[in-house]
């Protein structure tokens, strides 16, 4: 059955769509890959030399079990963010004669041998080597050794339930945060010394195998837990019930002031409230308007003033990027009945330009308190702010004209990548490293007002060529129009 399975996946993933879609980002995920894997075997092979230069009075072996309960916790959420549960499509498998804890275990099995958790291996299997030829007993490395994989596999269905526990909620992050916090706190103020603990630990059981009996359980009792949740899941009733709430409609009559575009608007204000992806996005916001507290208040960065440039973008586009970069995707489940009706597409889009430079407005308003910084910081959010409504609307907008992947609203927004192609990724150079760049240059070579006055001339220029610039991305979206009602038909 397990063979049967993994057959199914590998002819689902050939002949979707998406594939020769994908192409060249996939290849890129391999190349990040195999730098990864290369990073891991450097560490693994010179972890013992560098240990032992930096600490020549203490046991290497001792030190490296001490530093792996910041492993453990940056591991842990970095799968967060990073790893997913593999998961099938078990509606079809639900009506077949198939047990359901055959579905289950293939993909907790099938989650077992995610690239997560051989990277590591990159590492731990060098060092084990190197510790058996610097004179380490055999015996005991290899007990570390296979303690370690254990380890990697608690924290790989450890991450699945923090999951479960976060899948609900509008922060999604939040447990995650608590859960490594909590962990690195109970350390730092020497109210349980973790680090101790782990490291005291691991050596324990090295020098003891019979102890490897402790982290064997925890392993299964994880397994156990991720196995009740997911097979608790698992019924062709439950992913087919729709989940009932009171929607609380809101007084939207002020958008009737924007003429033709009105309804547009309001149906993309409400696809914003009452959706999970999206509503969690836009309470993001609070991230993108704080985010210069993060660099401003230290002096180091005072002095950068291509800084500025780009937490201005940031700041104040915050809303445009998230948003912009999936248009049309958000409207993706009911696409295909939208481009049947009698509407002009330069009317839909227009409503986005609108929603995306008010928020731009909006956002700059809220941050004009940054000046407590320094009055440069508010002139570049302002230059940027205008560079964003002039430029970067415009650039995100063409941008979306090549979306090809459905979205799945009722999917958490943050670090979720569902929907996320190369198109992407990409359009994150002319967004923020163009800007940044170009400011940067003029900045070092003529000065501060000139590099802002560009990035202000740059967004005047845009907004004067709008009506132009919107007829040349409309067209585009038409020519593309039935290239996306196809994609976003698909299901894969």
């Amino acid at each position: 059955m397990i063979k049967h399975f993994t057959n199914l996946e590998w002819k689902q993933y050939f002949r979707s769509s998406y594939w020769q879609k994908s192409i060249a980002i996939n290849i890129l995920m391999v190349f990040f890959a195999l730098y990864f894997v290369v990073m891991f075997l450097g560490l693994g092979f010179g972890l013992l030399f560098i240990l032992k230069k930096t600490f020549p009075e203490q046991d290497a072996f001792v030190v490296a079990n001490g530093f792996l309960f910041f492993w453990i916790i940056g591991d842990l959420m970095m799968r967060f963010f990073l790893q997913k549960l593999p998961v099938m499509s078990v509606k079809p498998l639900l009506t077949l004669p198939i047990k359901r804890s055959t579905v289950v275990n293939y993909v907790l099995g099938k989650s077992a041998i995610s690239f997560f958790n051989f990277l590591p291996l990159f590492a731990i299997i060098p060092f084990s080597i190197m510790l058996i030829r610097d004179g380490y007993g055999t015996s005991m490395v290899l007990t570390w050794m296979f303690t370690m994989i254990i380890i990697v596999l608690i924290i790989n269905f450890l991450n699945f339930i923090i999951e479960a526990f976060s899948a609900e909620k509008e922060l999604s992050f939040l447990p995650i945060i608590l859960v490594v916090g909590a962990l690195f706190g109970l350390d730092y103020f020497d109210i349980l010394p973790m680090k101790s603990l782990i490291g005291d630990g691991l050596i324990s059981i090295a020098n003891n195998p019979i102890l490897i009996l402790i982290p064997i359980a925890i392993l299964l009792l994880c397994y156990g837990y991720n196995y009740k949740i997911l097979k608790s899941k698992l019924f062709l009733d439950s992913s087919l019930k729709s989940k009932v709430t009171e929607v609380k409609a809101a007084d939207l009559s002020w958008t009737k002031r924007f003429g033709d575009i009105a309804p547009f608007m309001q149906l993309d204000l409400k696809l914003i409230w009452r959706n999970k992806r999206t509503k969690s996005m836009a309470m993001l916001l609070v991230i993108g308007l704080l985010y210069g507290l993060f660099f401003y208040p230290q002096p180091m960065y005072r002095d950068k003033e291509f800084m500025f440039a780009f937490i201005g973008i940031f700041s104040t586009g915050f809303f445009l990027i998230n948003f912009g970069q999936f248009i049309p995707a958000w409207d993706s489940g009911y696409y295909k009945m939208l481009m049947s009706q009698n509407i002009k597409y330069e009317q839909y889009l227009r409503s986005k330009f609108i929603l995306m430079i008010m928020s731009v407005a909006i956002l700059f308003i809220l941050g004009i308190p940054y000046v407590y910084f320094g009055w440069k910081i508010l002139i570049v959010h302002f230059a940027a702010a205008i560079y964003n409504i002039g430029v970067n609307s415009h650039v995100i907008l063409y941008g979306g004209s090549f979306n090809r992947k459905k979205i799945d609203l009722d999917k958490k927004a943050a670090f979720n990548y569902q929907g996320t192609g190369a198109v992407q990724w990409l359009i994150g150079i002319p967004l923020m490293v163009l800007p940044m760049g170009l400011f940067a240059l003029v900045n070092w070579l003529i000065g501060f007002e000139l590099a802002v006055a560009v990035l202000i001339i740059l967004g005047v220029i845009g907004i004067v060529l709008h009506k132009k610039l919107m007829k040349l991305i409309t067209k585009r979206y038409l020519d593309s129009k039935y290239k996306m009602i196809d994609a976003f038909s698909q299901d894969s």
